[in-house]
C-alpha cells in the first residue's frame, strides 16, 4: 500500500464494449458505496490510454467494474497483472474461460455438472439453414447481458435473420424451457438463490429496463433444486478458478424435477447495482453495498 492515509482504488467502468452502459452504471455505484466505506476513489472511463491513465493515478487497487469484452475476458486483468496492481474479480484464465461459452462448457462437463448441447458455427451458415432442429438458440459465444440472442421456435420454417452487428462465429445450443434462476458465490460462499420473472427471454431489455424483470430471493423452488443451485454454482466458479464474486445462471424445467437443471453461464463481473442480482443476493444475507463493495477491494491481489 502506498503511503496515503486512506488506500486509493480506481474503478475502471465505461470502456468500449457492447455493455459499456451497463458498465458506466455499475462502476459509478461501485465508486460511491466505496467513499462511504472511507476509500478514496477515482473512476477512470477504460480507454486505449488506460496503461498511462493508470500510471500516473497510481492505485492502490483497481476495482473492476468494466463488463463485456476487454474488461471481463481476460485482456484489463493482464494488463493489471503486468503493471502489478492489485484487481478485484477473477483473473486472466478464469475471466477468459468464463467469456468463451463453449469452454465454459467444457469446464461444466468435465466438473460433471449439466449443461445442453451446442455447437459453434459460422455467421453465414447459420443465417442460411437450420444448423441444429428447432427449437434453438442462437448467441455470440464471447458476450455477456444477452446482447444478441435469438430464439428460433419450435417448426420454424426459415433460419434467424441475424443482426449486422453479430459477430463472425456464433453459438447454437438446444433451447432449454422454463424458469430462469441465479446464484452469486462470494469467495467459496454461494449467497442464495433468485429466480428471475419476466415476459418472454431474459435479454438485454429485460435486465436493464426498470420494470423488465422481477426478482424473487428466495426463489419459491423445491429445496433439492435449491440446494443444488447452490452447490453447482460454487462448483462452477472452482471449475473455471473464479475469484472474488461471480453468478452462475441457471434454467430450471419445473416438469422434470432435478434432471430439468442446467447451466447456462457464469458471469465473472456481474452486474454491480444495489438492486443487480448479486448485490440482492448479498443483501439477502445481511452484506450491504458498500460492505461488498469493500470485501472485493479486501480481496483484491495479482497472479489471481
Amino acid at each position: 500500500m502506498s503511503s496515503r492515509t486512506s488506500p486509493h482504488v480506481v474503478v475502471l467502468l465505461g470502456g468500449f464494449s457492447a455493455e459499456r452502459e451497463v458498465s458506466l452504471s455499475s462502476g459509478a455505484e461501485c465508486a460511491r458505496a466505496l467513499r462511504a466505506a472511507g476509500y478514496a476513489v477515482t473512476e477512470l472511463d477504460a480507454g486505449r490510454d488506460l496503461c498511462d491513465r493508470l500510471t500516473a493515478l497510481r492505485p492502490d487497487v483497481v476495482f473492476n467494474a468494466l463488463h463485456g469484452r476487454w474488461g471481463e475476458d481476460g485482456c484489463v486483468q493482464g494488463i493489471l497483472e503486468w503493471m502489478g496492481i492489485p484487481y478485484t474479480h477473477s483473473g486472466v484464465l478464469a475471466s477468459s474461460l468464463a467469456m468463451d461459452k463453449e469452454r465454459t462448457k467444457a469446464a461444466y462437463r468435465a466438473a460433471g455438472l449439466p449443461v445442453v448441447h451446442s455447437v459453434l458455427a459460422d455467421k453465414s451458415d447459420v443465417a442460411a439453414r437450420h444448423v441444429m432442429v428447432p427449437p434453438y438458440v442462437v448467441k455470440p459465444y464471447n458476450e455477456g447481458s444477452s446482447v444478441g440472442v435469438y430464439i428460433v421456435n419450435e417448426g420454424a420454417n426459415t433460419p434467424p435473420i441475424l443482426s449486422p452487428e453479430m459477430p463472425e462465429r456464433l453459438m447454437v445450443e438446444t433451447y432449454a424451457p422454463g424458469r430462469e434462476l441465479t446464484t452469486a458465490v462470494m469467495g467459496d460462499r454461494a449467497l442464495g438463490v433468485t429466480d428471475i420473472i419476466t415476459e418472454g427471454w431474459y435479454d438485454y431489455s429485460a435486465k436493464y429496463t426498470t420494470g423488465g424483470s422481477r426478482h424473487v430471493i428466495p426463489a419459491d423452488i423445491p429445496a433439492e433444486v435449491y440446494q443444488a443451485c447452490l452447490d453447482y454454482a460454487v462448483r462452477a466458479h472452482d471449475a473455471l478458478g473464479c475469484r472474488g464474486l461471480s453468478r452462475t445462471d441457471f434454467r430450471w424445467d419445473e416438469a422434470r424435477g432435478l434432471d430439468g437443471l442446467i447451466l447456462l453461464e457464469t458471469n465473472t463481473q456481474p452486474g454491480m447495482t444495489p438492486t443487480s442480482l448479486a448485490p440482492e443476493q448479498a443483501a439477502h444475507v445481511g452484506i450491504d453495498f458498500p460492505a461488498l463493495c469493500r470485501w472485493l477491494v479486501e480481496d483484491a491481489s495479482c497472479n489471481r
